[in-house]
């Protein structure tokens, strides 16, 4: 009886070490809100990420021209100014493979059409917009937006791209009232054509302001904006918060939240015995299908070019990926307080209780026997405890990037992901702690020397 005792009081302690809130842990999602800060759109995000890698050293390498890389060295290259591929050479690569994270720069908003205002009614000035991804329409309502992305200006002879954020309230999208829709404590479908056109003026400003506006932010004529990506963005401001400072909430935490904590983990790690590398891509919220998405070459092409760059072949790069590993990054659900039935009855995630690793026997999240193996040793080795995810047997559930990037770049994978509520929210929340544990679990997997068989076995070694 007394030693049953002891375990369930050691049980309790170190439950309670896992629940407790540290600085360490407070000042992680701290940066994490001011990262999110800085990166309103795609575009926004790459550059973001491109300032922590150019701070600590990495050489960027454009698509076009020739690369030529070192041991020891880290680079990153760049499409479409929305995907970054980032990676670091080894010393010692007698055993040649890939050790990657990927994750997404995109979150689902709202983008701005080409003709975008809609006049009236009377002398309202209405931006004409349409969905991007699959967002909770009814959270951007009657609150601050603006717009950010990137303007195409023609400067002299040549027409280049610049990025734009309008760091002010310039939108609100407003709200019915309850006089108006009695039934709207009932559920009402928005319609977005009708419902979701943001407001910008209600007469002082006219057509043609709103691209005046654009340019007035870049400094340019008007009549030299040439075309632009816009998307609405959510000027609410990210936080930390509870009595504990147990959550984080913030625009954008899918997927941003991933990648800050993968780029954090692969600045911090090294590891002489592989070449560690770090994938940001756009256009998960709409399927991948792009040119710099996750199911594009673009991985492929960095994958071939570090390979030739480095002197060896077609048949060393091909025994390198039999060897390789991959963890796909994607915020995951986390049990509602108000809905426990929404979730599966045992493989269910808690915020600040861990990484979570996702299955689903429709192979929409590619982790496997193998691969849970792989990912659950390495936060053995980090203590970080980890959580099971999968879908209720009678719901679908989504989708994301590690089963697309795998057509291209066939590894062995594993999905990983941060408990969160109110995914695809405006305003999403998430845990203090597991901002902290991503980055000891990431930063443990690119130091690990994982050594894979086949799939008959691994072992890993520093």
């Amino acid at each position: 009886m007394q030693g049953e005792t002891l375990d369930g009081a050691t049980r309790e302690l170190e439950a309670t070490r896992y629940r407790e809130v540290t600085q360490e842990d407070v000042e992680a999602s701290r940066e994490l809100v001011e990262f999110i800060r800085r990166s309103p759109s795609m575009f926004h995000s790459v550059a973001t990420i491109r300032d922590y890698l150019d701070r600590a050293g990495a050489t960027y390498l454009p698509e076009g021209e020739a690369w030529r890389l070192e041991r020891g060295g880290m680079y990153y290259t760049v499409r479409n100014g929305s995907s970054l591929i980032a990676w670091r050479v080894g010393e010692e690569l007698d055993r040649y493979h890939f050790q990657m994270c990927a994750s997404h720069t995109d979150s689902p908003t709202y983008k701005v059409k080409s003709v975008p205002e809609l006049a009236g009614p009377g002398e309202y000035l209405r931006l004409n917009v349409e969905g991007y991804g699959g967002m909770i329409d009814s959270t951007w309502l009657d609150r601050p937006l603006s717009v950010a992305g990137r303007v195409l200006v023609r400067e002299g002879g040549a027409v280049r791209s610049h990025l734009v954020s309008v760091d002010r309230d310039v939108l609100l999208i407003p709200n019915v009232a309850i006089h108006m829709n009695r039934d709207v404590n009932k559920g009402v479908e928005l319609n977005h054509q009708v419902d979701l056109c943001p407001l910008v003026s209600a007469g002082a400003l006219g057509r043609g302001d709103f691209d005046r506006m654009v340019a007035r932010e870049l400094g340019v004529d008007v009549a030299d904006v040439v075309a632009r990506d816009l998307f609405l963005v959510n000027r609410q401001e990210g936080r930390v918060w509870g009595f504990a400072n147990e959550f984080v909430s913030s625009p954008k935490l899918d997927d941003l939240q991933c990648d800050f904590v993968s780029l954090k983990a692969f600045l911090a790690a090294r590891n002489p015995r592989d070449v560690s590398v770090l994938a940001c891509f756009d256009n998960e919220e709409v399927g991948s299908n792009t040119k710099q998405g996750a199911l594009s070459t673009f991985l492929a092409d960095v994958l071939r070019r570090v390979n030739a760059a480095l002197g060896k072949g077609q048949e060393d790069l091909l025994r390198a990926l039999s060897a390789s590993f991959l963890v796909s990054c994607d915020n995951a659900h986390a049990v509602h307080p108000n809905h426990r039935e929404k979730t599966d009855d045992e493989n269910c995630a808690l915020m600040n209780r861990g990484i979570v690793i996702k299955e689903a026997a429709n192979q929409h999240y590619t982790t496997d026997a193998f691969s849970r193996a792989v990912l659950k040793e390495v936060c053995a080795r980090a203590g970080v405890p980890v959580q099971t995810f999968a879908n209720r047997s009678d719901s679908a559930g989504g989708s994301t990037l590690g089963n697309l990037s795998n057509v291209q770049v066939s590894v062995h994978a594993a999905d990983f992901g941060l408990a969160q509520l109110a995914m695809h929210s405006s305003f999403e929340t998430a845990g203090v702690k597991d901002t902290a544990y991503g980055i000891r679990a990431l930063t443990e997997f690119y130091a690990a020397d994982i050594e894979v068989d086949g799939a008959d076995g691994f072992s890993i070694g520093r």
